[in-house]
């Protein structure tokens, strides 16, 4: 997988080569301002078409390199929400659904008024952890949210939400 790390000495080699080039090919003219009369115009002409590769590679690098990051991204996602894919302990998808959509009107980044309850199902950080999960819930993958909740309500039933469950 190509990295940004990969790319950054070339890109750093070139991004300096390209402006010393260009002061050198400038002769020794004073430090007044630049002249831009067709003279000075045609001097510089040489170095368009090497700068104008440069611009292009570094947009195609840019975009390469945005293309896997998103790619990688994706595919993470894919391989968490793959994991947490079938619900434990036979709950339903409708059970759930219906609990989530009291608790938290189906939002999994909600997150209580004064940030106890976390997350599509409410969860605070000690029964969040005791499900195996771990970090904030609210800001947990939609499907791990519905996997720790399914095991929470396999072992507790409808009690950890008494009003909702």
């Amino acid at each position: 997988m190509l990295t940004k790390r990969n790319y950054f000495t070339p890109i750093l080699i070139l991004a300096l080569a390209f402006p010393a080039v260009a002061l050198a090919a400038g002769g020794s003219e004073s430090n007044t301002a630049p002249s831009v009369g067709p003279a000075r115009v045609a001097q510089l002409a040489p170095l368009q078409r090497p700068v104008d590769r440069f611009q292009r590679l570094v947009h195609t690098i840019s975009h390469q390199i945005k293309a896997e990051e998103e790619a990688a991204a994706r595919k993470q996602e894919r391989e968490r929400e793959e994991e947490f894919a079938e619900l434990p302990g036979g709950v339903s998808l409708s059970t759930l659904e219906a609990i989530a959509s009291c608790e938290s009107g189906g939002d999994p980044t909600a997150v209580s008024s004064d940030g106890t309850y976390r997350g599509k199902y409410q969860f605070d950080y000690g029964t969040w952890e005791s499900m195996g999960g771990s970090g904030d819930p609210a800001a947990a993958p939609e499907a791990e949210q519905d996997y720790r909740a399914a095991l929470l309500y396999a072992a507790s039933g409808s009690s950890p939400w008494p009003v909702c469950g």
